[in-house]
């Protein structure tokens, strides 16, 4: 197992404490171009973003950290509850000076990112979503999918020692993804570390047992003006098409694009997550 960050040419990294984590930072772009946060999810770290990072879009800054206890970050100072983790990231916004943002996340990240758009409309010019549920689906709406997060339970229960064998892990990408097994081992192999183990675990064990049964509970939340364009692979195992739905999104500029791709569709298309990044941007460049 390696324990160095994958290389990605032209690559800036550092390490910024903010709210209690150590960031693994990744960048690419000019220093004062318009800043672009990435957020990667499970099982992942920034080298999601190698696509974006490896040649950004001219006047783009991408600053895609590895979220805590993940990829070469340090742990989390608690127990991965989601909105604990966008408290971290809009600490490190601040830490980084980055008052205003477009925002582009993936799965869990895609999940936080929602969070941060609900709590601090204001600091996000845009969003690009990618393959992950919105926030206004009903219960009634989700409950005949559950049976698709099977996959968490054992996560959330044995998830560290299951993790650090790697086995399952490896499993899971080649029957859910179409990443080769080399771009799957860059992946896997960093959950060899115990930190990133854990980290999994109580991603999983928080949702399960906190998150999911309040959402059910819970009205829905606010409307949203933040201009958010949802990108979404409609081979996806683990969630319906119907989660993202334009007709139940609560805001004022939503749309959602249907694509050939699994869950992974940051990795497996990253030209529609570019184009949607770049359209993004000129539709919002006066904001």
């Amino acid at each position: 197992m390696s324990t160095e960050p994958p290389v990605i040419p032209g690559v800036r990294r550092s390490f910024v404490d903010a709210n209690g984590v150590r960031f693994h930072v990744t960048e690419a772009g000019p220093a004062d171009g318009r800043p672009v946060l990435a957020l990667h999810g499970w099982p992942q770290h920034h080298y999601l973003w190698r696509d974006l990072l490896t040649e950004p879009p001219a006047g783009l800054r991408i600053i895609a950290p590895d979220l805590p206890g993940y990829g070469w970050s340090g742990p989390a100072p608690h127990r991965w509850a989601k909105d604990d983790v966008a408290t971290d990231v809009l600490a490190l916004m601040d830490t980084l000076d980055l008052d205003r943002v477009l925002l582009v996340g993936h799965d869990w990240g895609a999940f936080i990112g929602y969070r941060m758009v609900l709590r601090c409309p204001e600091r996000f010019d845009g969003y690009v979503c990618a393959n992950m549920a919105h926030p206004w689906v009903r219960p009634e709406t989700m409950a005949p999918h559950l049976w698709r997060f099977w996959y968490q339970v054992p996560v959330a229960t044995a998830g560290a020692w299951l993790l650090r064998n790697t086995k399952a892990l490896n499993r899971l990408f080649r029957g859910a993804s179409d990443l080769s097994p080399a771009e799957a081992r860059v992946f896997v192999d960093r959950f060899r570390d115990p930190v990133c183990a854990r980290a999994s675990r109580d991603t999983y064990r928080t949702f399960l047992t906190r998150e999911l049964p309040a959402a059910t509970r819970q009205s829905p939340p606010p409307r949203v003006t933040v201009p958010i364009r949802a990108v979404f692979g409609y081979r996806d195992r683990a969630l319906h098409p119907d989660m993202v739905s334009a007709e139940t999104a609560k805001a004022d500029d939503y749309t959602v694009e249907f694509v050939d791709a699994t869950h992974f569709v940051v990795d497996e298309r990253p030209e529609i997550i570019r184009a949607k990044l770049v359209e993004l941007a000129e539709q919002t460049a006066a904001a």
